[in-house]
């Protein structure tokens, strides 16, 4: 599930299974669909 977060005077949506944060909703969604559930191998 993403879930909305006001941070900075932005809203970001994160990715409640990794932790992921995106700035457009619509790749928080995408992301979801495809995330396996571990930390993000990359640095955010």
């Amino acid at each position: 599930m993403v879930v909305a977060t006001e941070r900075d005077g932005m809203t970001w949506y994160e990715c409640e299974s990794c932790g992921l944060m995106f700035d457009d909703q619509d790749d928080a969604r995408q992301h979801e669909s495809n995330c396996d559930d571990e930390d993000p191998s990359y640095i955010q």
